[in-house]
């Protein structure tokens, strides 16, 4: 069986497209289930639509209930929207579509219990820089019966009457988290306190009744100014986090049976108490989960490469335990410790080395893993489970490659004899992955010896020379960049004949704090060589053609594009960049165009990017706009009308400077949008231009 096509249903139910079953032997994905391949003449003389990649996904997540009897799916529907379905994995009742709006899309949803659901909204069809918009919060039997607003909206439209004593909160409240087990009526909310400026002063967590309304408050003897929280499986608070003057502070909460035992006041609620207080950006270990048996896992770094590990805190000495849990060598540490919800025990952990994985330590868990790896093979298969101990547990499993965006599977019974093995949905119809290009993850030598990781996207099909290439350059910059998965941008490059080449350049995150020290102060330097140098390494290893590379990227990526055709012009042709940084002196200014924390500005970009008084002359010889008269490649600019990270002034300067210095640029602005473009039309629109102005340049 096969989850219907949402699109050719109407908005109040779902129906199935295929009904008939086939044995589990017969239902093992073809070569590709994405779409049926298209006549050889054809493929060769039409690509793939820009569309295909930046238009909203079909099937965009799935989670199974508590029971593991229900699925519910955001999914898209006729009108366009992204709307909640219900799918009885029994089969007794047929899917149904449990909520929608005709002017909105659900956001995020989760299970609170078999019966009802709770989930927020977003308008995908708006520009993303709408600074009145609130998510709300809704929630919903799986029949689609009780609707209730628990969160007002600023904006109207989607919220129905009120009935008559029903509460609902103010729009600063957001969905944090639902405790785990599925029996309760509650979920944990969070209120935002801002200051006058709108400036982010506490985050505060209350336990809100989905049915009635009742609110009641687990912030009692919260720290003051706590903005960052760790909830246990029973949506207790356990860790919170204050980041105040560029110092760190980590406070713990036992639970009120330990604190019994401690012979704590016991008509008091548990206390807080800190157990870390450090500089924020040199951190000896960071709060990361808390497990059903309470227990605190954190991350520490280690070695001469400082890569973090994962370790339990040790309360008795107040430090993490001696002995690494897990560690992934030539990475930090980035997943999480799976716990049995219903037993407590410690059954594997998920982890994100150049591709996730999951290392089972419960039998059961680890031969299913083998099966569904053998079933789908040379993919990433996350499993999910319900009624994990039983004999008919089930269980979800999102699977996708580089070349596919994801599909979705159910799993019901033993490794060796499933009586459930079924298809219910391809996350992005149309993508044919044979057509997809190739991610792989290499490393190479910067001119100063430093290792640096890259992720090479290559197109597919035989190279008959040399391919042109595009140095894609990701933002942050102090995040990690890539995984391997299907990438829109990049595979949409890779689909016009370009080999994407993203370096994880020093400054990135993920691969050791001296990697991410390393970029400390090296904006326009040293993090820039890193990219030349990469071009460089696929020269040398003739992958791609070095007299045809262009630059691009978005944010940080944006301006180490127009950093790249200042200090590295003979390496590039040309450059695209989007929501760039263009002036560095514009991030440390207070205004309220800018999202940027004083936290940040006071206390982190000082030390990241440069103190604005102490090197501002560095800062001025790293500034696009200040070095406009160097920019003399062809230049595709692109800017938000409402970006508050990266304000639109960063682009009306630019171009002013470039104007002046006779360097005209193609130049777009985008009405509506903020720093990420929501709107697919919009998406799809630069892509075009993006694609014109490459073929322009580099064939």
């Amino acid at each position: 069986m096969t989850w219907a096509d949402f699109r050719c249903a109407g908005l109040a139910m779902v129906v199935w497209c295929c009904a008939a079953v086939a044995p589990a032997s017969a239902q093992e994905p073809p070569a590709s289930t994405a779409a049926a391949p298209a006549a050889a003449s054809t493929a060769a003389a039409a690509l793939p639509p820009a569309e295909l990649f930046f238009r909203q996904p079909d099937f965009d997540s799935a989670r199974l209930s508590p029971s593991g009897r229900w699925l519910a799916v955001r999914v898209g529907l006729a009108n366009g929207r992204f709307g909640l379905a219900v799918l009885d994995i029994d089969g007794a009742r047929p899917p149904a579509v449990v909520a929608y709006f005709s002017d909105s899309d659900i956001g995020r949803y989760e299970w609170v219990n078999d019966e009802r659901l709770v989930y927020d909204v977003v308008d995908l069809e708006r520009g993303s820089g709408d600074p009145r918009y609130a998510p709300g919060l809704f929630s919903v039997m799986r029949d689609g019966s009780e609707l209730r607003q628990l969160v007002h909206m600023h904006r109207q439209g989607v919220s129905g009457p009120q009935r008559p004593g029903e509460r609902r909160l103010s729009p600063n409240h957001v969905l944090l988290q639902v405790p785990q087990g599925g029996s309760g009526d509650e979920v944990v909310v969070g209120e935002w306190v801002f200051s006058r400026w709108r400036e982010p002063q506490a985050l505060i967590p209350k336990l809100l009744n989905v049915v009635n309304g009742r609110v009641r408050s687990i912030a009692q003897g919260m720290p003051a100014g706590a903005t960052g929280w760790i909830f246990d499986s029973r949506g207790q608070p356990r860790v919170a986090t204050v980041l105040r003057n560029g110092r760190l502070q980590v406070h713990w909460r036992a639970t009120a049976e330990a604190d019994a035992d401690a012979k704590a006041d016991a008509d008091g609620p548990a206390s807080w108490q800190q157990i870390g207080n450090f500089d924020a950006l040199r951190p000896p270990w960071r709060a990361q989960q808390v497990d059903s048996l309470g227990r605190l896992y954190v991350t520490v770094p280690e070695g001469e490469r400082g890569e973090q590990v994962l370790k339990r805190f040790d309360f008795a000495t107040g430090r993490p335990e001696a002995q690494a849990l897990v560690s992934t060598p030539g990475f930090d540490f980035a997943g999480s410790v799976i716990v049995d919800a219903e037993a407590g025990a410690f059954v594997g952990v998920r982890v994100d080395t150049d591709a996730e994985s999951t290392v089972w330590f419960e039998p059961r868990m680890k031969a299913l893993q083998a099966a569904v790896d053998q079933r789908l093979p040379g993919r990433v298969n996350r499993l999910s489970c319900r009624r994990c101990g039983g004999p008919e547990r089930t269980v979800l499993v999102q699977s996708w490659s580089d070349r596919d965006p994801g599909q979705f599977w159910l799993w019901r019974g033993e490794a060796e004899a499933p009586t459930l093995w079924r298809l219910v949905g391809l996350r992005r119809k149309g993508v044919e992955p044979r057509q997809m290009a190739t991610l792989d993850l290499q490393r190479y030598a910067a001119r100063d010896g430093r290792e640096i990781p890259v992720w090479l996207t290559t197109p597919a099909g035989p190279a008959a020379a040399p391919r042109p290439a595009v140095l894609l350059v990701h933002g942050g910059p102090w995040v990690r960049g890539g995984r391997w998965g299907w990438a829109p941008m990049a595979q949409f490059l890779a689909s016009r004949g370009y080999v994407v080449i993203e370096p994880e350049f020093r400054g990135s995150t993920g691969y050791g704090a001296a990697h991410f020290r390393a970029g400390w102060k090296q904006w326009g330097r040293a993090m820039q060589d890193d990219l030349a140098d990469a071009v460089a390494w696929a020269a040398a290893k003739q992958l791609v053609d070095p007299k045809r590379v262009c630059i691009a990227g978005a944010s940080y990526g944006g301006y180490a594009t127009l950093m790249g055709l200042v200090r590295h012009p003979e390496v590039y042709r040309c450059g695209a960049a989007w929501v760039a940084v263009s002036d560095t002196a514009l991030l440390f200014e207070s205004a309220w165009e800018s999202d940027m924390s004083e936290e940040a500005r006071l206390h982190t970009l000082p030390v990241l990017l440069g103190d604005p008084v102490a090197d501002a002359d560095a800062l001025r010889a790293v500034s696009p706009v200040a070095q406009a008269a160097r920019l003399k490649l062809p230049l595709l600019l692109a800017y938000s009308e409402l970006d508050r990270r990266v304000p639109l002034l960063h682009g009306s300067r630019l171009r002013a400077a470039l104007q002046a210095a006779g360097s005209e640029p193609i130049y777009v602005v985008y009405p509506g949008e903020g720093h990420s473009w929501q709107r697919a039309d919009h998406r799809t629109d630069f892509a075009q231009r993006l694609e014109r102005f490459l073929a322009q340049h580099l064939r």
